[in-house]
């Protein structure tokens, strides 16, 4: 997927050629280039930026200084690149895309990791990511601490309102989940998302699941659902939970807590490749 995405972007970039950089630097240029870091953050994307020109040209002298994960400050060097100068500019706007949007993501996640960081609680991200861009977006969610949900509908089964509703009621969807889970041979894990505590109730009654998601629940009703639930099996709380509310409804007792902010609500990192002369 890595390897489709930089030949896609490459493509959509360049088109026919970069003709600002061959119009003005001679082929046979060479050039060296920092990655400077302009904010403090949590730095994501350094291992797929040395992709990126590795893709360009082989040949670069790439020098990694900072590592993926690491907290960076305004000022600092994450790496340098040397090489042709025409095969640096054609990277540099790819680069910096993907590397600014990654540490904002890792950075934000962070910040709700170290919200809840001496409890059990684990933070989760969503399927609300870019199109074709989610596995570099969950990437940088784990780089900043977090864990991942499912990567898609195929390799977890999530039961949401609306499978309920069309299916007939929580007791039909369960059932009609496992005999299809049954008839094809995979064993995936259920989750089912309860929109009160009477449907909690009635999963609890009926069984058949791994986890149980409580959506948009208040505090006060999310204390009591984990009381109802008491471990017998996963708890994620979703909906609306922010860095304000994060640790209150981790010190319930829940497993998990996902936040679809982590991905879709998020401010790229300033960053800049600038010539070393």
């Amino acid at each position: 997927m890595l390897d489709k995405f930089i030949e896609n972007s490459i493509i959509e970039d360049i088109g026919d050629g970069d003709h600002t950089s061959l119009a003005c630097i001679p082929e046979n240029a060479k050039g060296k280039v920092k990655l400077l870091v302009k904010e403090d953050c949590i730095i994501s994307g350094v291992e797929i930026a040395k992709k990126i020109l590795q893709k360009f040209d082989k040949n670069l002298k790439i020098k990694i200084f900072i590592k993926d994960g690491s907290f960076v400050k305004k000022g600092d060097i994450i790496f340098t690149a040397e090489g042709s100068t025409q095969i640096i500019l054609k990277a540099e706007r790819l680069i910096l895309n993907v590397m600014q949007r990654m540490s904002g993501i890792s950075t934000l996640t962070n910040l709700y990791v170290q919200k809840i960081k001496n409890l059990n609680t684990k933070v989760l991200d969503t399927r609300k990511t870019t199109p074709n861009l989610r596995f570099i977006e969950k990437m940088a969610v784990k780089i900043g601490g977090g864990e991942n949900h499912r990567m898609g509908l195929f390799d977890m089964i999530m039961i949401k309102d609306n499978h309920v509703d069309f299916a007939g009621g929580i007791k039909n969807a369960i059932n009609l989940i496992k005999n299809y889970l049954k008839s094809i041979n995979k064993n995936l894990k259920i989750e089912i998302e309860v929109r009160n505590l009477n449907e909690l109730n009635e999963v609890l009654n009926f069984g058949g699941v791994d986890r149980i998601m409580l959506d948009n629940f208040s505090i006060k009703d999310t204390k009591i659902a984990v009381e109802k639930i008491n471990k017998k099996y996963e708890v994620e709380s979703s909906g609306g939970i922010n860095l304000k509310t994060i640790r209150s409804y981790a010190e319930c007792g829940v497993d998990f807590i996902s936040v679809g902010a982590l991905t879709h609500q998020i401010k790229s990192v300033d960053l800049s490749l600038k010539a070393i002369k």
